[in-house]
């Protein structure tokens, strides 16, 4: 099981970014994905999840209305698009197969009062 997370960086409070997780190493288009997240001193924490057809979908209540989880089973990807981002965002972003214990390197999010 690998996977591979992209698209973090620096944003000013309100912006926005798109993170992309890349898996390979299992069947993906049978697997629910989650995204999690983790700050300095806190634990990680899931902020989304969808199913592997991507019929139910649930968001953390810190990040509903604001962050929206989607896949593309073709290309065994998995997105988190996050608008009106908060300082209180800045984390390591993760993405997990639910199906493996396995994590990636996860990318920064850093977001800028």
């Amino acid at each position: 099981v690998q996977l591979v997370e992209s698209g973090g960086g620096l944003v000013q409070s309100g912006g926005s970014l798109r993170l992309s997780c890349a898996a390979s190493g299992f069947t993906f288009s049978r697997s629910a994905m989650s995204w999690y997240r983790q700050a300095p001193g806190k634990e990680r924490e899931q902020v989304a999840i969808i199913t592997s057809n991507s019929g139910i979908i649930h968001y953390a209540d810190s990040v509903k209305g604001r962050f929206t989880i989607s896949r593309d089973n073709a290309k065994n990807q998995v997105y988190l698009q996050m608008n009106s981002l908060k300082p209180e965002d800045t984390a390591v972003y993760y993405c997990k197969s639910a199906a493996y214990n396995a994590w990636g390197q996860g990318t920064q999010v850093t977001v800028s009062s």
